[in-house]
């Protein structure tokens, strides 16, 4: 990590607002990296609620010479 990357991040105010906020890229990345780590994650909970199909070998192989 670069040394900056401890650096609080910055609001920036707008009529007294806050609009935006600036980050450390490394944490920035970070974030993002959580994020789509928790998308992840929620997709596969909601996989695990549907049941499992099998099927053979064969039928697969069938189906992806097909559509091939």
């Amino acid at each position: 990590m670069r040394s900056n990357a401890n650096k609080k991040p910055e609001m920036v105010y707008r009529g007294g607002k806050p609009v935006s906020v600036i980050l450390d890229i490394d944490r920035y990345e970070k974030m993002l990296e959580q994020l789509e780590d928790m998308e992840d994650l929620k997709e596969l909970q909601e996989m695990r609620k549907k049941p499992l199909k099998f099927r053979s070998l064969d039928d697969y192989l069938k189906d992806k010479k097909k559509s091939a």
